[in-house]
């Protein structure tokens, strides 16, 4: 019997130093999240368009992709803050379009380009305002908030600023014209943009109180309010920072565009910008993310509809893909951030 248990207790610590390095090992798959996911299937997909299509890799359809990315991008910056924070605002274009063909109306009409762009910015304040104050005060879901405000906002827009569709960019502001159409190295100054309000919105996220009290409204709103967190002026203030970041991509959208099309406001591009804030990882139910997982996500989308354009697909095909893309995103976010008790009590958006 001595001899069996001494053999086995030698044996014991050869056994256990095999086992334990694979024992909290798991395969590398196992370990990527929805983030890497995304940007390895973004890699993937902009190599496979590049073998297979003619006029994708080339110098002027990448100009149009990093232009469309900066768009769609910093939009996603501002949709990001709000969802964050346990919220949504889905009337960020009709902020754009109203704000900015505004501030065009206004300098057509004598006014400064640049006070023009401060009355645009004085509609968005007030805009994020009335939102954030129908959401924290009135407690009603900023998602049916958002989606009813945003054809009133329009509808206002239409009634009292413009009627036209298409409005031009002024032909005697330099600095939009450059905003435009120059370039960095070779990289529109669009993309600086975009880059510059990304390190910003990081900042503010990452090292101010506020940006931290928006991670933790989004966590948990009532441990916020009792912790002491000036619960409703934060929610007040998401809104009116996404509001203030439509004007400023509608500069850069008529900037690039020599223009813009108040028809804008009902296409799809809403949705799009919630579809890059979810594929890059961004839960709906609040207190997680950040600017990474938006670069991630308009990486997916802006590759995504850049090759579907030069598919030339339906615009019936290409929403129907968006559609399924969002779906799975949806699922896969339920599955890898799975709602607690708290979170259902306390809604989602």
């Amino acid at each position: 019997m001595t001899g069996n248990n001494s053999s086995t207790a030698a044996q014991t610590p050869a056994a256990t130093e095999v086992a334990s390095p694979s024992k909290g090992r798991r395969p590398w798959y196992t370990r990527m999240t929805q983030e890497s996911i995304v940007l390895l299937l973004a890699t993937i997909m902009f190599i496979g368009f590049s073998i297979s299509l003619n006029n994708f890799f080339t110098s002027g359809n990448v100009i149009t992709l990093l232009r469309s990315v900066s768009v769609l991008g910093m939009l996603g910056l501002g949709m990001a803050i709000t969802v964050i924070g346990r919220g949504v605002d889905l009337t960020m274009v009709a902020t754009m379009v109203v704000g900015i063909v505004w501030a065009l109306k206004l300098h057509d009409a004598g006014l400064s380009f640049n006070m023009a762009l401060l009355a645009a910015c004085g509609f968005a304040i007030v805009v994020g305002l009335i939102i954030g104050i129908i959401v924290a005060f009135a407690e009603i879901p900023a998602v049916f908030t958002t989606l009813a405000l945003g054809p009133v906002i329009f509808g206002i827009g239409n009634f009292a600023f413009f009627t036209e569709d298409t409005h031009n960019a002024p032909t005697d502001v330099e600095w939009l014209r450059n905003l435009g159409f120059d370039r960095i190295l070779g990289v529109p100054v669009s993309l600086y943009i975009f880059a510059l309000l990304a390190v910003l919105v990081w900042g503010f996220l990452r090292f101010t109180r506020a940006g931290r009290s928006v991670y933790a409204i989004g966590d948990n709103m009532l441990a916020a309010r009792h912790t002491g967190f000036p619960v409703r002026p934060l929610i007040v203030s998401k809104y009116v920072i996404s509001a203030l970041i439509a004007v400023i991509v509608g500069l850069i959208v008529v900037a690039t565009n020599s223009g813009i099309n108040t028809r804008l406001v009902n296409t799809t591009l809403v949705y799009d910008v919630l579809l890059v804030v979810v594929l890059g990882g961004i839960g709906l139910s609040g207190g997680r993310g950040g600017v990474r997982n938006v670069i991630v996500g308009t990486l997916f989308v802006g590759v995504l509809l850049n090759g579907m354009t030069i598919l030339n697909l339906s615009y019936t095909t290409q929403n129907f893909i968006k559609s399924l893309v969002m779906l799975i995103a949806l699922i896969a976010e339920t599955l890898l951030n799975p709602r607690d008790e708290q979170t259902s009590q306390s809604g989602d958006i």
